[in-house]
């Protein structure tokens, strides 16, 4: 059985809303971030870079979300568009990759998690952040879903940032992208989607960023 190593943050949840919305199963097993378990070596033997998700398929290890949903997609045949939309495909799961996900991430580190308020750095990553939600914004001004018109991996990698639009931006800010908040509002009432937040809702994982988590989540800095 497929083997899903989870912590219920922007990333694997999008994997968790694959599964769903594919309907496949999978044995979770949760790997608790703010305590540090990325770090194992059991893990490490997962994903060398450390982070979640990943999966094992049967033996075949997969880690960085968009390479699972695009290897998943590619298994199983499903949420992957027409064979003439996959260049499409393709280049918006590449956007949201390189973009959207690791600005959104350092917008909300440097604006909720750095030790000390660095105006440069939280305007830099703010206003990119931004300029990849007005990108996202206008590529929905007469489209229902992202590419072609059927809900794909792409959707579902959009989804799993957008859902954290308030740590990313603010409260209300998705109110300044029209399209992509109609986007949202039909996406997050997916049945799949309610299915993916009770991901690991079972799961006592760690809350509190204090010092051992900060330590656990950017270890970098505390080297000597």
């Amino acid at each position: 059985m497929l083997k899903f190593y989870f912590h219920p943050t922007p990333n694997p949840m999008k994997v968790a809303l694959f599964l769903a919305e594919a309907e496949l199963d999978y044995e979770l097993i949760p790997v608790d971030t703010l305590k540090g378990e990325q770090h194992s070596p059991e893990y490490s033997s997962i994903n060398p870079n450390n982070k979640v998700p990943a999966i094992n398929d049967n033996g075949t290890i997969i880690f960085d979300s968009n390479a699972i949903l695009l290897y998943l997609a590619e298994k199983t045949g499903k949420l992957l568009g027409k064979e003439d939309e996959r260049g499409e495909i393709l280049s918006w799961l590449m956007f949201i990759a390189s973009g959207l996900g690791p600005y959104s991430g350092q917008a909300v580190h440097f604006q909720k998690a750095a030790p000390e308020e660095i105006p440069y750095a939280i305007n830099r990553y703010r206003r990119e952040a931004e300029r990849h939600y007005q990108v996202l914004n206008d590529r929905l001004a007469d489209k229902e879903f992202f590419v072609g018109d059927s809900f794909t991996i792409v959707d579902i990698a959009a989804w799993g940032w957008i859902d954290k639009v308030i740590p990313v931006l603010g409260e209300g800010e998705l109110e300044n992208y029209p399209n992509l908040k109609r986007w949202f509002e039909a996406v997050d009432v997916r049945p799949s989607v309610a299915k993916a937040r009770a991901t690991g809702s079972d799961v006592g994982f760690k809350s509190e960023l204090d010092e051992e988590a900060k330590k656990a989540l950017y270890p970098q800095n505390y080297k000597a």
